[in-house]
């Protein structure tokens, strides 16, 4: 008779994403200035910093076991709208936007800017 395999929140077998509930949905807080996708334990994020009218989309980072599903892209789509429907500019200091992301997306081209002033 085999034992059942019994995986608590926080734990991953062998590298696989947890057990737990995934959400794709794209969540923004403003006040930890991210956007962010619930990955059960862990957090695929867009982080930023904003001064004034400029976001600076500084770092993307999504979880080794979640990659190669489209997040980065969809935590940067999210963002790029927020920025567009609210008026402010972006500046793509992370590598993952500026070097990957922008150039499929020319539709966001305008709301780049290269530095605060």
């Amino acid at each position: 008779m085999e034992k059942d395999i019994i995986i608590r929140p926080g734990e991953v077998e062998d590298d696989k994403p947890p057990q737990r509930e995934v959400t794709m949905d794209v969540e923004h807080d403003p006040v930890g200035q991210k956007f962010f996708i619930h990955l059960g334990n862990v957090e695929a994020v867009l982080a930023y910093t904003q001064v004034n009218n400029i976001l600076d989309f500084h770092h993307t980072v999504v979880p080794e076991a979640f990659r190669g599903q489209g997040l980065a892209e969809k935590l940067c789509i999210s963002a790029f709208e927020f920025a567009k429907k609210n008026g402010f500019k972006v500046i793509p200091s992370c590598p993952y936007i500026s070097q990957k992301f922008l150039p499929g997306h020319s539709e966001y081209k305008d709301l780049v800017t290269e530095n605060y002033f």
